[in-house]
């Protein structure tokens, strides 16, 4: 076979782990992880054996989109560290996290079940922590954010934001905004000045609250 053969080939194979893994995230995101392999191949519309020769079970599947998110992460750190002044630093990582936390709604399902302790997914995870925990110090250093602020602080808001962001996703997809950068104020980071999203309506917070499940018994 000649190498212009094959070459569509292995486009091929990667057009399908990409579509496999879209659909992973999509129910994923819809139904948390009670997705099966044969499932997730039934809705990417690709064989079994295909799904099965890209990721022998479905741990490997998540350990993928694992890597492929915390690849994104220790990018936006990296891009915050350029810049010089460390309060804009450590603004700059919370709100581009906060960004695409607001658009992963299967980011805590993944999360959840990845393989944290296995190589190098364990790595990648120590690694983006060394980052935070520099911009942070770099920050507390500067004055630039309250003196008792902590790398679990970054966690913690990016917990929060998500909180928000799956409440209210279909209702006011900016509403994060708002409160990641109430968040931020909180923080002592230096607000700047910026589009403000506006508060949510009764009726938008109305249809937030959470939908009874099944009808209470009769008495």
């Amino acid at each position: 076979m000649t190498p212009d053969k094959q070459r569509p080939l292995r486009a091929d194979a990667e057009r399908n782990r990409r579509l496999i893994m879209d659909t992973a995230d999509r129910l994923f995101a819809e139904r948390g992880a009670v997705a099966t392999l044969n499932e997730i191949a039934h809705e990417a519309g690709v064989g079994v054996g295909t799904v099965y020769r890209r990721f022998p079970d479905l741990q490997a599947l998540v350990d993928a989109l694992f890597t492929e998110r915390f690849t994104t992460f220790l990018a936006l750190a990296a891009a915050a560290e350029e810049h010089a002044d460390p309060g804009q630093a450590l603004r700059h990582y919370l709100l581009e996290a906060a960004q695409w936390r607001a658009g992963d709604r299967a980011l805590d399902v993944i999360l959840a079940h990845a393989d944290l302790d296995a190589r190098p997914l364990a790595g990648m995870r120590d690694e983006l922590g060394r980052h935070v925990d520099g911009l942070v110090e770099r920050a507390v250093a500067a004055g630039a954010v309250r003196e008792d602020f902590a790398s679990a602080d970054v966690y913690a808001y990016l917990y929060m934001v998500g909180a928000v962001v799956d409440r209210t996703h279909d209702i006011a997809p900016d509403a994060w905004r708002r409160y990641a950068e109430v968040l931020m104020v909180g923080f002592g980071l230096e607000q700047v000045p910026t589009a403000r999203t506006s508060a949510m309506t009764d009726a938008q917070i109305r249809l937030t609250w959470p939908s009874p499940s099944a009808q209470l018994p009769a008495d």
